[in-house]
């Protein structure tokens, strides 16, 4: 998912932080298309054309693809926290985070869950009388109807928002602390690694964290048992809470971009190599340390060729700001919504995905463009601020932020 627009700081002074927000929320929509393609990993609809083929390209962005944005989402908030106290950050993020969530999983949500149970064969034809059932919340649902049965209602794709409120929550009521001597001695720390020191150390907490935690709790994204998940995702979001104002970190990423390219293709090769090969008494050992390695490196270069050719006001960039959040909150159920109406035309492993996609990205530009940004109190729902905050003016660039030079 990638923080939506809504959650940045109201500056433009980062366009490569929008520009990397922006772009890995499109790649959020692809990667949920190919979901529903990929052979032997569960999804709430699964394709006959499902190929086996697509769990490697998948896994090589599932390593990455979330905490990337979770990552950004910790930069947005260093930009945005500057001059609030605890108080306001935590009630202006809730606004922005936790009405979009009552609002999806009560009207956008639902028919996700409608044609998933539908598809298993335990909800009967009917999205008027599955509502009435389900938004309620008074009868239990089979278990496996649809994801979240359990619970009686679902948020699927929209998990990111309680997870990026818990994590922002946690920095704004400890803010005292981070800003205190040893906070900002710690901030130091970790914003003055260079050279390997950056492209190392920074995954090794996540290694650790993944040995010690993933075998006892897989992911859930039910928010309450998820602490491996919230290891990983609490930590690079602190990361980017502790680079966010810092000019030399970014400056160095910038420079090491190549380098890193280069250690995680390596680390990649060198995982799926251990993936596929025989399994020794070290193997699984090598397989956590690997993955981490190549979790951070890959965020590296993107973060170092971000700073180093997307930081300029690009002419989309504008329209992608105030257009992402929606689309993050829609585009699950407008795909879960273009299988249900392809799928019955028998349009091939070809031509299907493409259709699903391009119909995907088209009721995002509509709804979004068309509905959710003209009606003024639907935008809050969509995370947007009302139009005549959007008018407002930016905030100037933070005092002592520099921009590294051209030729980085």
């Amino acid at each position: 998912m990638h923080p939506p627009s809504a959650l940045a700081a109201p500056s433009a002074r980062r366009h490569d932080i929008d520009a990397l927000r922006a772009l890995a929320f499109l790649l959020v929509i692809l990667y949920h298309v190919a979901m529903y393609y990929v052979a032997g990993w569960p999804w709430h609809l699964k394709s006959p054309h499902a190929a086996e083929w697509l769990q490697w390209p998948m896994r090589m962005l599932n390593l990455w693809r979330m905490d990337l944005v979770f990552l950004i989402s910790g930069v947005s908030l260093a930009l945005l926290s500057r001059g609030r106290s605890p108080w306001q950050l935590l009630r202006g993020r809730g606004m922005r985070l936790l009405l979009p969530l009552v609002f999806g999983m009560a009207v956008v949500v639902p028919y996700q869950a409608y044609a998933e149970g539908v598809a298993n064969g335990l909800v009967a034809p009917g999205f008027g009388t599955f509502l009435l059932r389900y938004l309620p919340m008074r009868e239990p649902w089979p278990r496996q109807a649809f994801t979240g049965a359990a619970f009686g209602i679902t948020w699927n794709h929209l998990w990111y928002l309680p997870y990026l409120f818990a994590y922002t929550a946690v920095v704004a009521l400890t803010l005292p602390l981070w800003r205190s001597r040893a906070g900002q001695a710690i901030r130091r720390g970790f914003d003055g690694l260079r050279g390997w020191r950056l492209l190392v150390l920074p995954a090794l907490p996540l290694i650790a964290w993944t040995m010690l935690l993933a075998p006892h709790f897989p992911p859930t994204h039910d928010l309450v048992r998820d602490f491996h998940l919230h290891s990983i995702y609490f930590t690079v979001f602190l990361y980017g809470w502790w680079m966010g104002t810092d000019a030399g970190i970014w400056h160095e990423l910038a420079r090491l971009r190549r380098v890193s390219l280069l250690l995680a293709a390596a680390a990649f090769g060198a995982f799926v190599a251990l993936r596929l090969g025989p399994r020794g008494p070290l193997s699984g050992a090598a397989i956590d340390v690997l993955r981490m390695l190549y979790l951070w490196l890959a965020v590296a270069t993107l973060l170092g060729h971000g700073h180093r050719h997307l930081n300029r006001p690009w002419p989309w960039l504008r329209w992608a700001n105030a257009s992402v959040y929606p689309w993050y909150v829609l585009h699950q159920t407008l795909i879960v919504a273009g299988i249900v109406l392809l799928a019955p035309l028998a349009l091939g492993p070809v031509l299907e995905p493409a259709l699903l996609v391009l119909l995907t990205i088209a009721g995002c530009a509509l709804l979004t463009d068309g509905l959710t940004r003209r009606v003024g109190w639907l935008r809050p729902c969509f995370g947007l601020r009302r139009a005549a905050a959007s008018r407002a003016a930016p905030l100037p660039p933070e005092p002592g932020w520099r921009s590294p030079s051209p030729g980085a």
